[in-house]
């Protein structure tokens, strides 16, 4: 199969969710709108990464875009590990719908109730029933190709 994975391209994104106290986000690779109507949105987490592991009690997520110029926070979502680092630290955030982390700075954001839950091997999906959006700012989307060379933070 790999040479047919590795000619997809997809759009990146920052995943954020908040449960029991504690805040959470990483960079997914993942992602899509699996329904129109009504609309819905899946992402998929490593069961590896500490937003997983935050996520399975969340009861919304927010998915954020980003355009190419803010490979920066791809790295910081992407490259280092919240079980190390306060990845919000210094970060312009707020609250959202259902108490999610909205980062400012998105190219756009959504943020969906947790509809379901489903294993599928290294990653779960989070099926998604969006309550809050903005489009935000325009410019091409950050995809899987710019985020080449971007080590994951979490342990393998």
């Amino acid at each position: 199969m790999d040479g047919f994975f590795h000619r997809l391209d997809s759009d990146m994104c920052v995943v954020t969710a908040v449960a029991d106290g504690e805040r959470a986000g990483c960079l997914v690779g993942f992602a899509s709108q699996c329904s129109i109507d009504p609309p819905r949105y899946a992402v998929w987490l490593s069961k590896a990464n500490r937003t997983y592991r935050v996520a399975r009690s969340a009861r919304h997520l927010a998915v954020h875009l980003l355009t190419r110029d803010q490979r920066d926070l791809a790295e910081l979502f992407g490259g280092e590990t919240g079980d190390e680092v306060d990845k919000f630290a210094g970060l312009d955030w707020r609250e959202g719908p259902g108490g999610a982390v909205v980062l400012a700075d998105a190219a756009a954001w959504c943020v969906g109730t947790v509809l379901h839950r489903t294993d599928g091997g290294d990653h779960v999906c989070f099926v998604l029933d969006p309550v809050g959006w903005d489009t935000g700012r325009p410019g091409p989307l950050l995809r899987l190709s710019d985020a080449v060379g971007i080590d994951a933070g979490h342990p393998a």
